[in-house]
């Protein structure tokens, strides 16, 4: 049996106490002037107010965001001081591309294993509407050498020699380096290898939106998803993920076409996730203090895995890999788990981990004696996935886990798989289960 790396139930056991987010909205929408800086500063001051907490409790912050806010890299420290926490309070910043709040969260986890963390907070925040901007080498070096001079002549022979395409900004890259493909590409790469038909992407894509629709409608996200006023005038207010498309079908869906195969592709707009601006925090404790507090938890980690595979080969696929990790360090099998929460990064990519989950092949491939098993799809992204709700990278992580265990109180459920995949061919896997 693998080793179990975060705790039997008892004192050392990491439980969530409670769980918030920002609406998750279109980039260039209601939050396209505020910073990643911004929202995970409102979502973890609101988290800590609505926990009714003494923010002394609280013993570090681990957030994380996938692409860096160039004036504000240290993101957690930032976070933790603009959220009117105590100055002393200990942070760290982390990446893990998609999976980065899952990072986050069980970095809290980890420390609260080995004892060394009472209260913490994890999550992870993004705006896709102030990505950096970069300039290109030449002119980089110009501007320090410009920066250097000590009179106007020598800053200007600093530019001499440049080119007009020195000058052009440079855009974040969205390939991925090691293959030159984008992640988009590679979910058409995957659709095509793998045999993922276009209906089957959009009853994905369309179920996303149906449940997405039913839960914001019942009120299910109700307590999980904050109000932001947008300053400086308030004249706005992000209030619900406006990505969700209530009246959408699968013939509408099968109207859109392809974008990264125009001739024979299947991965459209409306089977992947969007652009979005948002930001979702946990507060995560000990389960022994959180009990000492009088305070309820919402569930607890049971166990957890990361694992990669060739991004060259199937770079969304990670969540086959890990997920049998996680669930052998948990001793655990899939019959075992209640609800399956699965990022959604691209409906085909979704298919695809479905697929090797229930593969003989790809069982053999890893070693393993025999699939995991078919995941029912009663049971999988129950109130809905990023398709529906969007995909803040950095933030993802937090809200699956939130949602997760807010779907088994509901159901009456025990246990629950969280999957998250990621850049570089990366995948996260959470069990987590019930107190």
């Amino acid at each position: 049996m693998a080793p179990q790396l975060i705790g039997q139930p008892g004192t050392s056991r990491a439980v969530v106490v409670k769980g918030l987010r920002t609406p998750f909205v279109k980039a260039g929408g209601v939050f396209g002037s505020l910073t990643s800086l911004d929202l995970g500063a409102a979502v973890v001051r609101e988290l800590v107010e609505r926990a009714d907490i003494d923010p002394a409790e609280i013993d570090q912050i681990v957030f994380g965001q996938a692409i860096p806010t160039l004036l504000a890299p240290s993101i957690a420290r930032e976070v933790g001081l603009a959220s009117a926490l105590p100055r002393g309070l200990e942070a760290h910043t982390v990446s893990r591309a998609c999976a980065t709040s899952i990072q986050a969260f069980t970095d809290v986890a980890s420390a609260m294993a080995l004892g060394v963390s009472q209260a913490a907070i994890a999550g992870g925040t993004e705006s896709m509407s102030d990505v950096p901007i970069f300039t290109s080498r030449p002119l980089s070096r110009a501007l320090v050498k410009a920066s250097r001079a000590k009179t106007l002549p020598e800053r200007l022979r600093a530019f001499a020699g440049l080119k007009p395409k020195d000058i052009v900004p440079v855009p974040p890259a969205i390939a991925e380096y090691s293959t030159g493909l984008t992640m988009g590409e590679s979910a058409e790469k995957m659709a095509k290898e793998n045999h993922i038909s276009r209906t089957w992407q959009d009853e994905i894509a369309l179920a996303s939106h149906q449940r997405a629709a039913a839960a914001w409608k019942t009120g299910v996200f109700d307590a999980q998803v904050m109000h932001v006023p947008v300053p400086p005038a308030y004249t706005s207010t992000g209030t619900t993920d406006d990505i969700v498309r209530p009246d959408t079908s699968l013939e509408a869906l099968a109207k859109l076409r392809p974008v990264f195969d125009r001739a024979h592709g299947s991965v459209t707009a409306g089977n992947s996730s969007p652009l979005t601006d948002g930001a979702a925090a946990l507060l995560v404790m000990r389960e022994d203090r959180a009990k000492a507090l009088g305070l309820q938890p919402l569930g607890a980690l049971r166990a957890f895995a990361y694992a990669a595979t060739d991004p060259g080969d199937q770079l969304l696929q990670g969540p086959a890999y890990a997920a049998p990790l996680a669930l052998d360090r948990a001793g655990m099998t899939l019959k075992d788990i209640d609800l399956v929460e699965m990022h959604e990064a691209f409906a085909a990519q979704v298919a695809s981990n479905l697929q090797a989950f229930s593969s003989p092949e790809f069982a053999r491939k890893l070693g393993r004696p025999a699939p995991l098993g078919e995941v029912d799809p009663e049971r999988l992204n129950v109130h809905g996935g990023s398709i529906a709700l969007g995909h803040p990278f950095g933030a993802t992580g937090a809200r699956i886990v939130m949602q997760a265990l807010d779907a088994l109180a509901r159901r009456d459920k025990s246990t629950a798989l969280c999957t998250v995949c990621a850049a570089g061919g990366l995948g996260a896997a959470l069990i987590l289960e019930r107190v």
